[in-house]
């Protein structure tokens, strides 16, 4: 066998055992996450006890049945640009991630090198000496490696591991809130829609109003007060339209974004929020949310990585121990580089233990534990919060729910009034303050029903959300099962 090679190997096969005793015996300082000491509620305080069994589909945006809505929430999931730049960090986190576990491993590194050198000529009892020229030519092969011995460099390869799978369920939450976003904007959109047409549509009521009333006063019924009164609520109607041209110009400009392109270029057709359907979900258990949240899953991630990073800092209280080989060819010939006699190998070991360095070991120990403590809180109360969500969500369907039914019947009396109102203006029995009145009661009327319409989608949107979006279909346990 080559010398070199006996020899290098030689030194590989003891880094190699050295790796086997960090294997078997090192992280030993390698923590479990801390005990969040979580009180999980058996049931969410808001959910029906009845409700059937429906989680959120994959795809949830589909139950409310608008076609122009789905195809806006596929595309935002693929030219998203916060998902994209979510999506890069990923991307960065899992170079971070290779680049810290590196040091789990031998370095190898190969040299070579040529030197021609000359000595200075000399004079000794009026002899000059010439300057002797020599070459040395040189190629080897080293490698190091640091025992792992502490788990130093796999904690901090665990912590930076973590930290990628943080960035993925960032990643889940930035698409989540963009989806919620899509479908609210596109909901404002719709809304907006609805309120300018019945804001037109109550124009025309008050010019006819209007026109009745000028009929009065030609025929000596009616005052130039009365005209006056009705001019101005024909002029308070008009006046609602531009707002919310503009709230609907918004929403659309915010669809655009969403969509990353330029607003001219995306053409929305809407329609009304009399068309959509209306999702049935039922939360599930609380303890549930605990995998389905991608926001919670990324706090438990950077705790993960907290966690690591404190082992990391324990360990470095303890030696570093470093084992570096080299072997090689070394030769003032060219020629006889590569020749057995020309071989060389080396091994040696180090240890390396601090003992004064003005606290600094301490103070990132100390460090590593606050951050780890306040990922814990954080992650605590995210824990919380999310359950908060649900309860909220689904208390704001529930009442706006009641609040829809029975607007929906003010909307009718309203009309009925009014229409009562209008006939009795034309055959000249209406008192025109009774006019007015049932005139403004249902112009309000139906524009709150149109935000009532508006806040229970808006609610539903917010379940999905708070449910951490669609879940993966469960499995169906077999009959025969134990």
């Amino acid at each position: 066998m080559n010398p070199l090679l006996r020899s290098f190997g030689q030194s590989l096969r003891m880094m190699a055992a050295s790796a086997l005793v960090v294997s078997a015996g090192g992280c030993i300082l390698t923590q479990d996450l801390p005990d969040p000491a979580l009180d999980l509620p058996p049931r969410y305080k808001a959910a029906s006890t009845t409700a059937l069994d429906r989680p959120p589909a994959i795809d949830w945006w589909r139950g409310f049945r608008s076609a122009e809505l789905t195809q806006l929430m596929e595309e935002a999931q693929t030219v998203n640009l916060d998902i994209a730049a979510a999506t890069a960090r990923i991307l960065q986190a899992d170079a971070q991630a290779r680049i810290t576990g590196a040091a789990l491993l031998p370095s190898l590194t190969g040299n070579g090198s040529g030197s021609q050198n000359k000595t200075s000529g000399s004079n000794i009892q009026n002899t000059t000496i010439a300057g002797r020229r020599y070459a040395t030519y040189s190629a080897s092969l080293s490698a190091s490696y640091e025992i792992d011995f502490w788990g130093k460099n796999h904690d901090a390869a665990l912590a930076a591991e973590e930290t990628s799978t943080a960035n993925r369920f960032d990643r889940d939450t930035v698409a989540l809130t963009t989806m919620a976003s899509v479908a609210n904007a596109y909901f404002q959109v719709l809304a907006s829609q609805d309120r300018i047409r019945t804001a037109r549509e109550n124009i025309a009521s008050a010019q006819r109003i209007l026109d009745a009333i000028k009929q009065r006063l030609a025929a000596g019924t009616g005052s130039d007060l009365d005209v006056a009164q009705q001019e101005s609520v024909l002029a308070n109607q008009r006046a609602a339209v531009p707002p919310l041209q503009l709230t609907l110009a918004q929403n659309l400009n915010t669809l655009a974004t969403l969509l990353a392109r330029p607003p001219e270029s995306v053409k929305i057709v809407g329609g009304s929020l009399n068309s959509l359907g209306s999702p049935r979900v039922t939360p599930g258990l609380p303890s549930e949310l605990l995998t389905q949240r991608p926001d919670i899953r990324r706090q438990e991630a950077q705790l993960a990585s907290a966690t690591a990073n404190v082992g990391n800092a324990r360990a470095q209280f303890f030696p570093s121990i470093t084992l570096t080989g080299q072997g090689g060819y070394q030769s003032a010939v060219l020629a006889s580089l590569f020749t057995p006699q020309a071989t060389f190998s080396n091994l040696a070991a180090g240890l390396t233990q601090p003992i004064f360095d003005g606290g600094r070991i301490q103070g990132n120990f100390d460090l590593t534990k606050a951050q780890q403590d306040e990922l814990l809180q954080t992650y605590r109360k995210t824990v919380v919060s999310a359950f908060a969500d649900v309860d909220n969500a689904l208390e704001s369907i529930k009442q706006n729910t009641i609040r829809l039914r029975l607007q929906r019947d003010a909307v009718a009396s309203s009309r009925r009034a009014f229409n009562l109102a209008e006939q009795q203006l034309r055959a000249g029995t209406a008192d025109i303050v009774t006019v007015l009145n049932t005139q403004l009661t249902l112009f309000t009327a139906e524009d709150t029903l149109i935000q009532t319409q508006l806040a229970r989608y808006l609610a539903i949107v917010s379940l999905f959300q708070a449910l951490g979006g669609g879940w993966e279909p469960r499995m169906e346990r077999p009959v025969n099962a134990l």
